[in-house]
């Protein structure tokens, strides 16, 4: 196997996808320990100012975190000090909108976490029939808007799934987490679908992209989509481990008043950058369920500042892996999931030729 990104190629039934060469996105510096250390002091500070607690409350200050106790450096000491309290007072500098209506709280900044408002439920239709419950995400590209989800959300030949029309919902008001606006999207026209496909050397890839038409959303949509900024081609900085988050909407579950996501947290179970067993995805360790099928699989960014992302997209979460060796009496499942890898989209979203 090799640990060369793969080799992207439209591919087309039931519709045809196109064709273009993926294009490699920029590799992320690394930022150092020091400054992830620094982040998270910061947000464990702002976290602190969000439950009310005073300046006292920074743990730098108790005495087996202080250098008499530690052995570091009083410089090394005071710069981890200064990070929680910088992220105290932020906060705390942070103004409140006024009171609004039940579910008013994308205003306190997460309205920009893509892990609340770029993921969206997918429901699957066969006219007024109700088929699946998936996830899926918004990605956006040059001013283009796509619903990425699971290709087998859409079509999936051998189970008989083939559904004509999707809905899916979006926040429209970003401090009434309770309004929303449900999109009836048909996957079929003059008899072709719709949406974008691909394949690569190691035969289909199981994700899709279905560009949405944002005249027929609404004007005040709140939706914070991944982009092209979000990917990594720099595999060496993830490693076997690492900690991963999958928001998506497992057996159909959600907050049902504010209809946010729930997030599974999982970690890279395979090398990551070397293609599972040829096959175009990496395997995440994770209790994942059915209707998780399309979810994001995140990872962490080690620096949210100057404006970048808070998360590198690493993949599309497709199905369980299991072992048809398995004794389904004596062996449990092995809690292993399939993840394909994210660069697929830039082949996905490329302009069509």
């Amino acid at each position: 196997m090799s640990s060369d990104p793969p080799d992207h190629e439209a591919a087309a039934p039931p519709a045809e996808a196109a064709p273009d060469p993926s294009l490699l996105a920029a590799p992320r510096a690394a930022a150092g320990s020091r400054d992830s250390e620094s982040a998270e002091l910061q947000r464990q500070g702002a976290k602190a100012a969000a439950r009310g607690e005073p300046r006292e409350a920074n743990p730098m200050l108790d005495a087996i975190n202080q250098p008499p106790s530690t052995g570091e450096s009083q410089a090394m000491w005071a710069s981890r000090r200064d990070a929680w309290e910088q992220g105290r007072v932020a906060q705390e500098s942070f103004k409140e909108p006024p009171d609004g209506p039940a579910g008013s709280v994308a205003e306190r900044g997460r309205v920009r976490d893509e892990t609340l408002f770029g993921v969206t439920r997918v429901l699957t239709f066969a006219g007024a029939t109700g088929l699946t419950s998936a996830s899926g995400f918004f990605f956006e590209r040059d001013g283009r808007l796509f619903l990425v989800t699971s290709r087998h959300v859409l079509f999936d030949a051998p189970s008989g799934h083939a559904p004509d029309r999707i809905e899916i919902q979006v926040h429209t008001d970003q401090r009434d987490l309770t309004r929303l606006a449900t999109l009836s999207i048909l996957l079929y026209r003059e008899g072709a679908a719709v949406w974008r496909q691909a394949r690569d050397s190691g035969g289909e890839v199981d994700v899709a992209a279905l560009e949405l038409d944002r005249n027929a959303m609404p004007s005040s949509s709140v939706v914070q989509a991944f982009g092209p900024q979000h990917l990594s081609v720099a595999f060496d900085l993830f490693e076997v481990g690492d900690r991963l988050a999958i928001p998506g909407f497992p057996l159909g579950f959600f907050d049902t008043v504010h209809h946010l996501p729930v997030v599974r947290q999982a970690s890279i179970a395979s090398h990551f950058g070397v293609r599972f067993q040829g096959q175009g995805f990496f395997l995440t360790d994770a209790r994942m369920h059915r209707g998780s099928s399309g979810s994001p699989v995140l990872a962490r960014a080690e620096s949210a500042n100057d404006g970048a992302p808070r998360w590198c997209l690493l993949g599309v979460h497709s199905s369980r892996m299991d072992m048809a060796t398995r004794d389904v009496a004596q062996d449990e499942s092995l809690g292993l999931n399939c993840a394909w890898y994210a660069d697929i989209l830039l082949t996905l979203t490329a302009d069509s030729p």
